[in-house]
């Protein structure tokens, strides 16, 4: 069953990079069908386990082998006992609001001296309504520090969390990684004027203002 998420027409990060992949081609390295199948299975287990079935390998009316579905669970067990000493996991994974959407109607957009709008959207793995930020839960193949942070200019993960902070006005944000190699948890802090917030806003900049010209 299909997200209707998926179906709605404000602007998401996801659309920004098929209009990437659209305007600049790239050697595809991998899987990405079965990397986000596996993700997207990893993602329902943590935050929206009422999709799950555990007796069948199944997220909704999907079918998991039983290699993926030892994979995760084993990348979950590290991520929990990760959060036992680490408050922002376990408050991530106990208090947060899980897969909170979010639209930001008529957002204001600004490339050189030309402005516009866009209608956006967002949804979060973690939400945390008090604080007013968030976060995203990623599986990687890194299995470094440094090959995760690698990963998020490669995969313009920077450029996801910039969106997400503007379209929510928040002023912080974090990626949290399991390593499918080693099981290994990597976290990225993003800050409103950081180097990772100015270099995904600059990314996201030029791909929106195309989709204004050329999709809107």
């Amino acid at each position: 069953m299909q997200d209707t998420y998926y179906l709605r027409s404000e602007v998401s990060n996801s659309d920004l990079t098929e209009l990437k992949n659209l305007l600049y081609p790239r050697t595809q390295y991998g899987d990405k069908e079965k990397a986000f199948k596996f993700g997207s299975l990893v993602d329902a287990m943590l935050t929206e386990p009422e999709r799950v079935r555990y007796d069948k390998h199944t997220v909704d009316d999907v079918l998991y082998s039983g290699e993926d579905w030892e994979l995760a669970q084993a990348m979950i067990k590290s991520l929990r006992m990760e959060a036992r000493h680490d408050p922002l996991i376990k408050y991530a994974l106990e208090q947060s609001d899980k897969q909170k959407f979010m639209v930001n109607k008529n957002q204001k957009f600004q490339y050189g001296n030309f402005e516009y709008t866009l209608d956006t959207r967002c949804k979060w793995d973690f939400w945390f309504s008090a604080m007013g930020f968030g976060g995203d839960l990623k599986t990687t193949f890194a299995s470094s520090q440094k090959q995760f942070n690698e990963a998020i200019d490669f995969f313009d993960w920077d450029r996801s969390r910039a969106w997400y902070m503007d379209i929510a006005g928040s002023k912080q944000d974090f990626i949290v990684a399991i390593s499918k190699k080693n099981q290994q948890i990597f976290k990225a802090t993003i800050k409103k004027d950081g180097t990772l917030y100015k270099r995904g806003k600059e990314k996201y900049e030029e791909l929106a203002f195309r989709w204004w010209m050329l999709i809107s």
